[in-house]
């Protein structure tokens, strides 16, 4: 970092973490008491800040990796300080902790935009500085700073991982990947992405070769054939590559300690008969297909102010007009797929709380082909981001998909923060936005943000059957 860069991005994060106090103390004084999740987590964590290890509440699904991090920082503290009674891993100062992610994920972001857009240092200072803040501000994820969530600080040894990835620092990535797992267990398809990228490097090189010796310039690696012809051959050259001995060898000298992480998940879930802990009722895997349109129309509109334009309109409308039957064919795939895969999660329509709830009541319980109509919007939606990674490698993209798609495909119920890791990860490895674009997403981010905390605040209600105060969150 630059000293010039350096000392603006202190100035930043010296700022951003100030105007985040004064919103998390005003959150803190609306609502006092744990929320919604809160209250299985809050308690379970003031249980650990006791020494009761032993100890579980049956509803909690995820791991204790945000107790022991909560208990690890806040004891420190509390011996240093000499803290008593009730203030001590109270609801406030556990759901502080999720401040300093909240810094912590700034400056990751930062890094990772550094290390991934390299060849755009040059008299980039402004743009790579506001795209960490505009990222870091994402509404999803900055919401859920204010709260005793998971998160945020699975997002942070998430992105911690991937960093120490890129570094080629495998040991320590494959560590922080346990540390992500230990705050939700799906991150371990974001572990497997890591590796994912070793394994996609090794084979763009060996596609490279394979082509260069064949003297095949009309199919560059860096670009996914559109055809069956093309599927054929990709499939093809990943059988021969997974079933060549020393490519396999070559990655697993760099990629062994990610298998070792998966080996070991592997073993819990054995042994755990599943990957939720607690309550599994609510949380059983399906092929909700569907999922993965609703992620892109969440990416599409999220992403608006940077990918939209006249020309990326324009090529599309080319795109349509170049393949028509493939895009048909896959128009009647989408529709096949939202006919006999779309699930819909109890809680989904049970809790008027979460947003979700009013965008499945008001959209798709609006008429029963709403779902259906909305097929042509999810197929430019997928195009769309699909086309922000045209400059990556082949082999890369199939990887991310693939992670894509196991991210968000088994979730029954439609959850916005399920989407917060793989958003970040597509956002990140888009080109370096123009200036005037980032400072457009940034203000669509703070709009978003004052909307959500302001409703959260200010738009309470009550339910006929009890007296606590109800709140709207994402």
């Amino acid at each position: 970092m630059e000293k010039f860069e350096g000392y603006i991005f202190t100035a930043l994060c010296s700022t951003n973490f100030f105007i985040s106090c004064l919103l998390f103390s005003r959150v803190t004084r609306e609502q006092r008491e744990p929320y919604m999740d809160e209250v299985f987590h809050v308690p379970q964590a003031q249980k650990y800040c006791l020494g009761k290890f032993n100890e579980w509440d049956p509803m909690i699904t995820t791991l204790p990796g945000l107790y022991l991090v909560s208990v690890g920082v806040i004891k420190p503290v509390v011996w240093l300080a000499d803290l008593t009674g009730q203030v001590v891993c109270s609801t406030a100062m556990l759901r502080f902790i999720n401040l300093l992610f909240n810094c912590g994920n700034l400056y990751l972001l930062y890094l990772l935009i550094c290390k991934l857009h390299l060849r755009e240092k040059t008299r980039t200072t402004s743009r790579r500085v506001l795209s960490a803040l505009s990222l870091s501000t994402f509404p999803v994820l900055y919401f859920f700073n204010f709260l005793y969530y998971t998160d945020a600080g699975s997002t942070f040894f998430t992105l911690f991982t991937y960093l120490m990835t890129l570094y080629g620092c495998h040991k320590a990535s494959a560590l922080l990947g346990v540390c992500s797992i230990l705050f939700r267990q799906t991150n371990i398809i974001w572990v497997a992405f890591c590796a994912g990228t070793l394994v996609a490097s090794k084979m763009d090189e060996a596609w490279k070769v394979e082509h260069t010796k064949k003297r095949d310039e009309k199919s560059p690696p860096s670009q996914v054939p559109l055809s069956f012809s093309g599927a054929k051959k990709i499939i093809l050259f990943t059988l021969e590559f997974l079933t060549s001995p020393s490519h396999v060898k070559a990655v697993l000298l760099v990629a062994w300690p990610y298998a070792m992480v998966g080996a070991g998940f592997l073993v819990f879930v054995v042994l755990n008969d599943g990957i939720v802990v607690g309550d599994r009722t609510s949380h059983e895997a399906c092929l909700n297909f569907p999922q993965l349109f609703y992620f892109f129309s969440f990416t599409l509109f999220f992403s608006l102010p940077l990918s939209l334009c006249y020309h990326r309109a324009l090529r599309f409308l080319q795109a349509l007009k170049k393949q028509p039957f493939f895009f048909l064919l896959v128009t009647g795939i989408s529709l096949l797929l939202v006919w006999k895969f779309t699930f819909v999660h109890k809680y989904l329509l049970a809790d008027n709380r979460h947003f979700p709830f009013y965008v499945w009541k008001r959209l798709f319980q609006r008429h029963e082909l709403v779902r259906f109509l909305l097929v042509p919007a999810y197929v430019f939606a997928g195009w769309n981001f699909l086309d922000s990674f045209k400059s990556r490698s082949l082999f890369w993209s199939l990887a991310f998909l693939a992670c894509v798609l196991a991210a968000t495909v088994p979730q029954k119920l439609l959850e916005f923060r399920y989407f917060i890791v793989p958003y970040l990860m597509y956002r990140l490895h888009m080109p370096l936005p123009s200036l005037p674009r980032l400072i457009a997403e940034f203000l669509l981010y703070t709009a978003v943000n004052a909307a959500t905390l302001y409703i959260f605040i200010t738009k309470t209600f009550h339910w006929p059957d009890s007296t606590a105060t109800q709140r709207f969150m994402w």
